[in-house]
């Protein structure tokens, strides 16, 4: 389908309603640059987006998006990075305070590792690559709800992946003297695409509580 007259007609209404109201904010943007204080690493899932969940804002979010929302390891052999590239932009260039990891619900990404146990693909492409980074998350869901169905397993695994990139996030140098210092916060938050819930990690048990 070529037809992108419909984003046509949403940057119409844009133009028309939300960017008089905000005017001022995008000049001033555009002439001293960004300087938020939060960074989301998000999914690409198009109905999880993170500024209309956190109602944001232009300027007050850095976000990075890949599919199911997830960190890798510091690896410094040079290659391509993309999500790696962004935290460091977002810590060392722009002094980012916090960072949150948001996992969804009903995650497509989460729910095509859990698939590939069973049925392996033949030829692995970049999603099956990426995905292996749910490795260890997967082994610490699947033994958390062993005999449980498969509503249950996603669930699982999408929070542990959730708590494995913040631990993978403390592997970057930069973020763990920062940490330690102080002067950078990381959280994990869970955002149920059908009810509107978002859900905060207690990184002290491990648990997801509702923030409201």
């Amino acid at each position: 389908m070529h037809d992108v007259s419909e984003l046509v007609d949403g940057y119409r209404r844009f133009l028309a309603t939300r960017y008089p109201e905000q005017a001022g904010l995008y000049r001033k943007l555009a002439d001293v640059g960004q300087s938020p204080k939060t960074m989301i690493v998000a999914c690409c899932d198009s109905r999880a987006d993170p500024a209309t969940v956190f109602d944001a804002a232009p300027g007050q979010l850095f976000v990075v998006r890949n599919v199911a929302n997830l960190v890798p390891s510091f690896e410094g052999e040079g290659l391509y990075h993309g999500t790696s590239a962004a935290i460091e932009f977002a810590v060392t260039g722009l002094g980012i305070e916090n960072i949150v990891v948001m996992g969804h619900a009903r995650c497509g990404g989460v729910r095509a590792f859990l698939d590939g146990l069973s049925n392996p693909p033949r030829q692995r492409g970049f999603i099956d690559r990426w995905l292996s980074l749910l490795t260890a998350a997967g082994a610490e869901a699947l033994r958390d709800t062993a005999g449980q169905g498969m509503e249950a397993r996603q669930q699982a695994l999408e929070h542990a992946s959730v708590r494995h990139s913040l631990r993978n996030l403390e592997t970057f140098p930069f973020i763990r003297e920062r940490v330690a210092a102080g002067r950078l916060h990381l959280h994990g938050a869970y955002f149920d695409i059908a009810d509107g819930r978002l859900l905060g990690l207690d990184q002290d048990n491990g648990w997801f509580t509702a923030v409201a």
